[in-house]
């Protein structure tokens, strides 16, 4: 049953970051890709109807992990309270762009909430990517299974490193030219005109960074936490992860030079779930790697609720995520197509 809800909540987790992604990558190129107002409210009027829809998936990921995996919630969520809060402010922020730009008939307002929306997207995408950074890395659990970090130490992978370091950096970064080139296909298949053509500019520069980094991290992660190759050296079903980050890499490519932006988008989309997916077959059974001891660290065995509760919530949560599923899939149709000014909004 811990497998099983390990799956889960890796599958919520990568629904988030492919979905609210390209939310986070319109953002980090609404300054670059929008010179107008027009402009910048098509960018808007993109992810308008969809954006908070989206974050929600943060939301039930955090609450399904809590039913689940409690400790790793407890420990998490008190470990990494710096963070958190910081993400929880760049979240408000980023609301407060996107919804009040429109209420205050005044360029210097308006302009004010663009680069709000944007910086706050931007930071966003840096300080998740530190996020998977440091569950890859390893956190100085004790033996209770608590920890602390600052945010920076000595910028080194050792027992007690902070929140950023090298490596986490290194993740952040990769996560903002993933998440940008993300964005701006996702906005090159809602637009038109200059906007679409900046983004598609904006998706092929971002690629490169995207392909180097992707070659990067995976070396720093090698050296950084080798045992990460244990389970694909038990087996050869994961080595579909490497073939299908490669194959999304080559589409990706490939199709934004045929102008076939809504392929590449979705090519995009299985690179995310391909690279988050490859990172969960890697680290499982291990939840929370410890730094310090390996003793320390949280798996599905020893973080997991009981059995009999996660049988009963495994009915209640697929109740909820048909009902959730439903709801995306009207939204996503009912918007389906480029985006018009003619209407008021953003």
């Amino acid at each position: 049953m811990g497998t099983l809800w390990f799956v889960l909540v890796a599958f919520m987790l990568a629904a988030y970051v492919v979905l609210d992604g390209f939310d986070l990558g319109a953002g980090i190129i609404h300054l670059v890709a929008a010179k107008t107002e027009g402009e910048r409210r098509s960018i808007l009027k993109a992810i308008g109807p969809v954006w908070d829809g989206n974050e929600v998936w943060l939301i039930a990921a955090g609450g399904t992990l809590y039913f689940a995996f409690p400790m790793l919630y407890a420990s998490s969520f008190s470990g990494f309270y710096l963070p958190l809060m910081i993400v929880l402010w760049l979240l408000m922020l980023r609301a407060i762009g996107i919804e009040l730009r429109s209420h205050l008939n005044a360029i210097l307002w308006r302009n004010f909430f663009d680069v709000v929306f944007s910086f706050s997207s931007l930071l966003l995408a840096i300080f998740f990517g530190a996020a998977l950074g440091n569950v890859i890395r390893g956190v100085p659990l004790n033996a209770e299974g608590y920890f602390f970090e600052p945010l920076w130490t000595t910028f080194t992978v050792n027992e007690h490193p902070g929140i950023l370091d090298w490596y986490t950096v290194m993740t952040g970064l990769m996560a903002l030219a993933t998440l940008t080139s993300h964005g701006a296909l996702y906005i090159a298949t809602k637009t038109d005109g200059a906007v679409s053509r900046r983004a598609r500019r904006c998706a092929s520069i971002a690629w490169w960074a995207v392909t180097a980094l992707t070659l990067v991290g995976l070396l720093a992660t090698l050296s950084v936490r080798p045992q990460l190759l244990d389970n694909y050296r038990a087996g050869v079903g994961g080595m579909a992860f490497p073939v299908i980050v490669l194959a999304s890499l080559a589409g990706m490519f490939f199709f934004r030079i045929k102008d076939n932006d809504r392929a590449a988008f979705v090519s995009s989309c299985v690179y995310i779930a391909g690279m988050l997916g490859g990172v969960a077959y890697g680290m499982y059974p291990n939840l929370l790697l410890s730094s310090t001891d390996p003793a320390y660290g949280l798996t599905i065995r020893n973080a997991a609720a009981p059995s009999y509760g996660l049988a009963i919530g495994l009915i209640w949560w697929t109740i909820g995520i048909v009902i959730a599923l439903g709801y995306f899939f009207y939204l996503y149709r009912s918007f389906k197509g480029k985006v018009s000014l003619e209407h008021d909004g953003y």
